[in-house]
């Protein structure tokens, strides 16, 4: 025994820098990694939802799109939520009690999923309020998370937030594969069921968190005014609107992931199963994203890594050209090993060029309104999502894509893969600077200075 205890030091150095990057070990810290990690869990309905919409409501791609869309609505109106908790405390509380809440909401929906809905209105409703329950709980934990981050040295720089999406995407990793296994063996309402026990867990969690209750004077500078008087200041920033404006348009591109779902299920016969096997790499492509850009891409300036990412992946997006053509066939290429291959290559380079981002927002959000800015800036990003879905679903419609007509699916994909190229237009509304970029805070810190 007194061999052993020397060790313990260095174990948990160990731990401290090479898994929880540089980060103290705590219960906080804990609570924050498992909301994430659940997050990533949360996808096990993912392929659920794709399927219940597809053969149980018989709905068209365009109607699944549409759906698709609608349900990223709460994630645009994010600052909303931002806003209350800043600004409304619930049992003296700025951040635990909404994120018990919204578990609990989280949990409703799901069970609704599972039992009551048998329409398209009723599941739009439900998979929206399930939206909702994520991206409330996404929004309060992001703000703790900047609060957090603002006080990194140079040289831990994005080191938390890695460590958040590392968590997340290891929870989508976990169950990646499960996600389409469980629809061979049970129906999807059943799935829904397992998925509404997970958003319990983050209710269970939250009061880890260390959060001092509100006093007098603490809810006297947060009261809803002098918020919307930082807010203003902040936007009215040239520094600050140009990227985000940029961040929007580079998201807002049509795209084909509607259409490409039906293609694989209907025209290529891929099973749950398998799709489970695509979702088991894309995670893991997320968690390898991470990691690489935490370990070599987080100094390369702003503007190159945009550049080089945007490229990169629109090349690679032409690929999938190769699979609705079935030249991949022609080539020796099996269907699912083509899209294995694919997905991971695109969603590593896609997570690489996300990770900046989340940084370059955390920088930019003012002390006292972390949660209400770090969340307009996501949900501009958002919005650019919705946008997205829309101008996919009219050009699917324009194009007579339907569940079993995909004639003109690889004018879809051209068209979609060449539109993200549009973002190189604007690409000096980014900061000319690194991805570490130490003097943003102080700036703004002089912006909102009474």
């Amino acid at each position: 025994m007194p061999n052993d205890s020397p060790s313990l030091p260095k174990v948990k150095d160990s731990l401290t820098q090479k898994i929880l990057l540089g980060n103290e070990p705590s219960a906080e810290l804990i609570a924050i990694l498992t909301i994430y990690f659940v997050q990533g869990i949360l996808a096990l309905s993912r392929l659920a939802v794709s399927f219940f919409l597809k053969d149980e409501l018989r709905l068209s791609p365009v109607q699944m799109s549409a759906i698709v869309g609608i349900s990223t609505i709460p994630w645009m109106i994010k600052p909303l939520y931002g806003f209350i908790s800043d600004s409304l405390p619930l049992f003296g509380y700025h951040r635990k009690p909404y994120i018990v809440l919204s578990g609990i909401l989280g949990c409703i929906s799901w069970v609704s999923l599972g039992t009551v809905v048998h329409t398209s209105s009723t599941a739009t409703i439900m998979i929206l309020l399930s939206s909702l329950s994520v991206a409330v709980s996404d929004v309060i934990v992001d703000s703790i998370v900047v609060e957090r981050a603002r006080s990194e040295s140079s040289a831990k720089i994005g080191s938390l937030q890695s460590l958040c999406w590392g968590s997340s995407a290891i929870g989508g990793l976990c169950i990646a594969y499960f996600s389409g296994l469980l629809l061979e063996y049970f129906t999807t309402r059943t799935v829904f069921l397992i998925t509404a026990l997970f958003p319990l867990i983050i209710s269970s969690v939250a009061w880890l968190i260390a959060e001092q209750p509100i006093n007098k004077d603490t809810k006297k500078s947060n009261n809803t005014k002098h918020q919307i008087g930082q807010l203003i200041q902040a936007l009215s920033q040239k520094a600050i609107w140009l990227p985000t404006a940029f961040i929007f348009i580079w998201h807002a591109t049509p795209n084909a992931e509607s259409a490409f779902f039906y293609f694989t299920t209907n025209e290529l016969h891929f099973e749950p199963e398998f799709l489970g096997r695509v979702r088991l790499v894309t995670s893991f492509a997320s968690l390898v994203g991470v990691w690489a850009f935490q370990r070599y891409f987080k100094t390369i300036p702003f503007r190159v890594m945009f550049t080089w990412g945007i490229f990169i992946s629109t090349a690679l997006g032409m690929t999938t050209l190769l699979l609705v053509t079935h030249t991949n066939r022609l080539l020796g290429i099996d269907d699912h090993w083509f899209s294995l291959g694919d997905s991971l290559i695109i969603t590593v380079i896609g997570q690489v060029v996300f990770m900046p981002v989340l940084v370059l927002a955390t920088k930019l959000c003012p002390p006292g309104i972390e949660a209400t800015f770090f969340a307009l800036i996501m949900s501009i990003f958002n919005l650019g999502g919705t946008v997205s879905y829309g101008f996919g679903a009219i050009i699917m419609k324009w194009l007579g894509i339907t569940e079993n007509q995909f004639d003109s699916l690889w004018l879809l994909i051209i068209i979609t893969n060449c539109s993200s190229l549009i973002p190189i237009l604007f690409i000096k509304w980014l900061p000319d600077a690194k991805i570490d970029i130490g003097n943003s805070q102080p700036l703004i810190n002089d912006v909102i200075s009474p």
